[in-house]
Order: structure tokens, then C-alpha cells, then sequence
């Protein structure tokens, strides 16, 4: 690397040769935490929200999929369920296994739930039907409820399974190398 030059997780990091069936995603939050990290995307650094206004904290490790871009403005969202919570800006390999359809404040913004793929617990996971129920309930209150205190609306409509989430995950990719990738550069 040059001297003066940084490298940004949502640009530069790649999102792996097998993408979007195993793909590289950024943490921003760990699990068990009531700090909203979020990336700020003009200087990929990690920028302190918030600290949760209600009483519970992230149920998994959550962050992005790099080289995403969704109509909500931001990378698409991961939740990635596995043993650890990790360090935020720590990034690694997941197998996306459905996706769980959000609406925030009006505007859609779906959560790619996915798998560790490293983690013997998590990683023969290969669907979102093959989890217990009772861990999409989790998700799910988890979601209904982190925004009440703020009198901000969230919808949780359906879980859809892994099929749903490799083709939110492409559509997510095909507009990012639309808005950031010179048609030169393109494969």
C-alpha cells in the first residue's frame, strides 16, 4: 500500500470467487451488543450511532455485504449467526440462508440472515427452514422491537429462504457495479 492511501471495506475489500453463495461480509455490530455501529460510507470508517434506546441488544453479529448497494442507500444488510460475537470491522466468509423482508421508516431494507462458514456449529446450515423456529422469533421481536423507544416504525413481513437471498444478494451487486464501477473495469 502506498503511504497516503487507505483502503475502504465497502469498495475494496471483494466479495469472494464463490459470491453470492459464499461471500465475505463486514461486521459492524457484535452480538450481545446495544451499540448501533455503523460505516460511515465517505470515509469507511466505523461511526458510532447510537446506543440502543430499548432493552435488548443484537441477537447475532451483523453488518454488510461489501460491493452491495440496496434502494435504501446503504450495502445490503447481513445477519450472520454463528458461536462468537466478533470484533466490529472484522470481516469473514458466509453462506447466506434466506433473507427476512424489513420495511424501516417506510422504506424497504431486507436483512440477508447467513451462516458463519467457518463455524462447525453454524456452517451445515444451508437453509433458513432448517433453523428452529424459535431463533426466527428471536430475530424477529429483535427487529420489531430495537426502534420502538425512538417511535420509529419497523415492519417484519416474511422470512424467505436461500434461493430469495442469493437472488437479493445478486440484484444488491448488479446495482452497485452499476453505480460504482466504471464500464471499463467491468467483467
Amino acid at each position: 500500500m502506498q503511504k497516503g492511501t487507505s483502503s475502504h471495506p465497502w469498495h475494496d475489500l471483494e466479495l469472494g470467487p464463490d459470491a453470492p453463495a459464499l461471500l465475505n461480509a463486514v461486521i459492524e455490530i457484535p452480538r450481545g451488543s446495544k451499540v448501533k455501529y455503523e460505516l460511515d460510507k465517505k470515509s469507511g470508517l466505523l461511526y458510532v450511532d447510537r446506543v440502543l434506546y430499548s432493552s435488548v441488544v443484537y441477537p447475532h453479529n451483523y453488518g454488510f455485504i461489501p460491493r452491495t448497494y440496496c434502494p435504501d442507500h446503504d450495502p445490503l444488510d447481513v445477519l450472520v449467526l454463528m458461536q462468537e460475537p466478533v470484533q466490529p470491522f472484522s470481516f469473514l466468509r458466509c453462506k447466506p440462508i434466506g433473507v427476512m423482508q424489513m420495511v424501516d421508516q417506510g422504506e424497504q431494507d431486507d436483512k440477508i440472515i447467513a451462516v458463519h462458514a467457518d463455524d462447525p456449529e453454524f456452517r451445515d446450515f444451508t437453509d433458513i427452514s432448517e433453523l428452529p423456529q424459535h431463533r426466527l422469533h428471536e430475530i424477529r421481536r429483535f427487529f420489531e422491537d430495537y426502534k420502538k423507544n425512538e417511535h420509529k416504525e419497523v415492519v417484519v413481513d416474511k422470512f424467505l429462504g436461500r434461493d430469495e437471498a442469493l437472488r437479493i444478494t445478486r440484484e444488491a451487486m448488479a446495482l452497485y457495479e452499476d453505480l460504482f464501477v466504471p464500464k471499463r473495469m467491468r467483467a
